[in-house]
């Protein structure tokens, strides 16, 4: 099998789409599966492998981390026709999945497509909701031209679903559960950012609108002085409104940056809980990693996140952008101590059973499906 992936985010990039499909990319190279990616080149890009093919981009004007590729049609057909793919991902609706549609539609290779953003409910954030028709109108063409349409969670499958697409499957993501774990707590960190016996609550995820961030402002300002006196705030993440929230000079609270690797580990496994009010995610890698770190979680009761977090067990689910609610959740963990280990422990013990490797394997099944579908039409 030799599949070619087309996307618009790619590492060094950073942000869940393209860490899950690096991790894609590494899981194809230990089953010695042939592959090539076709990605937007980056100002940062440090991968030069033969099969990495970048193409000259600008950015996306809500999501800047992402990219929209011009690519060289020309140049992509002759990759395509040199590398001969059985079957071509198309992780991304804009240009470099159009180049992959077209040349798969042209030449009859199986296609399969990946969702994994709710452009619809940015549109609200950012004062363009008059163009939610038609977005949708392009998604179900795009997607509905391929032989499958995957989807991160259920609730994302059923809201295609109620938008008229008929081909959708899961593929769900995994956490790494060695580099996240408990035991990489650092009190030197805490140290470091002078938090001393305060409860540290963590925020990791870019820093804009639609990841709720005022709702997240909002209960921190209106919480009882002596609630505020016993919390550390660390934001960990890069975006449009990180500038602004760091002139705010919010007392008790720490803006780290872009972390990764152990670096973001020691963090998450240094935090005493994880504060995640966004409801416009498809999963919510961050609540998953925060899980596998031994730390519960108050999220949004909506999109990919309402599927991490069990209610009561895991952490806590609130109506989306409620503060109130929030708020008293919030509230509950400071004055309940205990209720924290209990649910790290039993957040850490869910999140050991979704490996990577299982979702990967499933993943490769369902990219054969979708080329025995397209063989056995074709004969």
């Amino acid at each position: 099998m030799k599949i070619s992936l087309f996307t618009d985010t790619f590492f060094p990039q950073m942000n869940g789409v393209s860490m899950t499909l690096n991790r894609l990319i590494h899981h194809l190279q230990h089953r010695n599966i042939s592959h090539q990616v076709f990605v937007p080149e980056f100002a940062e890009q440090d991968l030069f492998a033969n099969n990495i093919h970048r193409f000259f981009s600008l950015p996306f004007y809500l999501y800047p981390e992402c990219r929209i590729a011009l690519p060289n049609l020309l140049a992509v057909r002759q990759h395509l026709n040199s590398f001969q793919p059985d079957l071509i991902h198309l992780a991304t609706p804009f240009n470099m999945g159009l180049c992959g549609l077209h040349y798969g539609k042209k030449y009859g290779i199986p296609l399969i497509s990946s969702y994994h953003t709710h452009f619809d409910r940015y549109l609200d954030y950012y004062h363009l909701r008059f163009a939610t028709n038609w977005i949708w109108r392009y998604l179900r063409w795009f997607h509905e031209s391929t032989g499958l349409t995957l989807v991160p969670s259920q609730e994302t499958k059923e809201l295609l679903r109620k938008q008229g697409f008929t081909r959708i499957d899961l593929w769900k993501r995994g956490v790494d559960s060695d580099l996240y774990h408990p035991k990489k707590r650092s009190n030197g960190l805490r140290e470091h950012y002078q938090i001393g016996n305060r409860l540290l609550v963590l925020f990791v995820g870019r820093m804009a609108p639609e990841k709720d961030l005022d709702i997240l402002l909002e209960v921190m300002c209106h919480l009882p002085q002596e609630i505020k006196d016993r919390i550390h705030w660390m934001f960990v993440g890069d975006g449009p409104l990180l500038a602004k929230w760091q002139e705010f000079n919010l007392p008790y609270a720490t803006f780290t940056g872009y972390l990764e690797g152990e670096q973001l580990a020691k963090v998450y496994a240094s935090a005493d809980l994880f504060f995640f009010p966004s409801s416009t995610e498809t999963f919510g890698n961050v609540v998953l990693e925060a899980a596998a770190s031994g730390i519960p979680a108050i999220g949004a009761n909506a999109g990919g996140v309402q599927e991490i977090i069990q209610d009561g067990a895991t952490g806590f689910l609130c109506p989306p952008r409620n503060p109130e609610a929030f708020t008293q959740a919030l509230v509950q963990f400071l004055e309940k101590p205990a209720l924290l280990r209990q649910m790290g422990k039993e957040a850490r013990r869910y999140a050991t059973t979704q490996s990577w490797e299982a979702i990967f394997d499933r993943l490769l099944l369902q990219y054969e499906h979708v080329i025995h579908n397209k063989r056995r039409k074709v004969g």
